[in-house]
């Protein structure tokens, strides 16, 4: 008999979708501006142009305004996709395929984490630090630090991805069909009202951290 293609919701695939675009991209232009201005652990020589860190900037604002509605729906509608309160137990479980599930669980949990806290040192940064060769600065080293948990974790989701679900769970991220019933209407349909206390903390964790990002450039540090 053969096995049903895996379906995931148009909401996550919507948001899955924008969020790895501009993960991507803030990746891509991070480094650029990163090669331009620094580059003291290794640079590629990329093209000097000075309206990367705007470009750069405007991804990662674009970003965090997109994280709050993804943080939401992974904790309240996709938390199954998270960490569990059996997930440590479950990862002590070499080779077995629940070990490749919780791991897969831990690295989705630590790329919301890290996206966190890069929005968090990247809204703490000023845009003359750089040009100025400002390059010490604990925002800034803090940011490369989250951006680089991000790019080893963006690559880790992908991995073990193809290793839980292959690539017929990849595809199905990117489908463009529909289920009846999938409809905006129903896309809040299972939204959790209880969790456990690991995804509350991680949820208010995640939280409060876009807010902090939200005021804290009213702040001069």
């Amino acid at each position: 008999m053969a096995q049903s293609k895996p379906y995931q919701p148009i909401l996550l695939r919507l948001l899955h979708g924008l969020t790895a675009i501009l993960v991507l991209l803030a990746l891509d232009t991070g480094f650029w501006v990163y090669d331009i201005y620094d580059g003291r652990w290794g640079r590629l020589g990329l093209p000097q142009i000075e309206a990367m860190q705007g470009i750069h900037g405007t991804i990662a604002l674009t970003f965090f305004l997109l994280l709050p509605f993804f943080a939401v729906y992974s904790f309240r509608l996709g938390d199954r996709r998270l960490l569990q309160p059996n997930s440590l137990t479950q990862l002590k479980q070499l080779g077995k395929p629940i070990w490749w599930v919780s791991a897969h669980r831990l690295i989705n949990t630590g790329m919301l984490l890290a996206g966190t806290l890069a929005v968090i040192t990247g809204r703490m940064m000023k845009e003359e630090w750089l040009p100025a060769g400002e390059l010490n600065h604990f925002a800034y080293l803090g940011h490369l630090l989250a951006w680089g948990v991000m790019f080893g974790a963006l690559a880790l989701h992908l991995l073990l991805g193809i290793k839980v679900g292959g690539v017929p769970l990849l595809t199905s991220m990117v489908s463009l069909g529909q289920r009846e019933g999938d409809r905006p209407k129903n896309w809040l349909q299972g939204f959790q009202q209880q969790q456990s206390l690991l995804l509350k903390s991680l949820e208010i964790i995640v939280g409060l951290g876009v807010l902090f990002a939200l005021v804290v450039p009213l702040f001069n540090f």
